[in-house]
Order: C-alpha cells, then sequence, then structure tokens
C-alpha cells in the first residue's frame, strides 16, 4: 500500500503541494484531469483552493476526491 495524504496545500496554477505519511513531499498537477467529468468544476479556483486532507486522500468541499494511489504515484516528489 503507498502512503496516504497527511496535508495538502492549494498552489497556484491548479497544482497541489501533498506531504504524505512518510513525510514524502510531492506537487501533484491537477490540470490533465481539469477537462474530465466532474473535474472540470475545479477549474473554478474558489472551489479548487477548498481541496483538505480526508481519510488519507484529498476531498473539496463539493464532494469529489482523488484516489489516494493516484495522487502518490503522480505526484513530483520534491
Amino acid at each position: 500500500m503507498n502512503p496516504r495524504v497527511k496535508s495538502v496545500i492549494a498552489l497556484d496554477n491548479y497544482l497541489l503541494e501533498i506531504i504524505f505519511s512518510n513525510e514524502e513531499k510531492g506537487r501533484f498537477d491537477l490540470k490533465p484531469y481539469l477537462e474530465f467529468g466532474l473535474f472540470s468544476t475545479l477549474k473554478e479556483k474558489k472551489l479548487f483552493q477548498t481541496v483538505k486532507p480526508s481519510s488519507g486522500t484529498i476531498v473539496w468541499s463539493n464532494g469529489l476526491d482523488i484516489c489516494p494511489d493516484t495522487l502518490y504515484l503522480e505526484s513530483k516528489k520534491m
């Protein structure tokens, strides 16, 4: 099992800075997802900024979430 999300900060340009349970830090680029289904709602900057950690992954105020494995595997580690 991959590490889970410990904290998340929404950055400019639809980037997320994530700290994982193993203390690794990564940047996840959400831009490729913004053209698909419900993820397009996150183009609204105010909604994008509502991201928070929840049960090992991240969630927005509209209930949208992303698989924690995707977040870990596709994040650029810092």
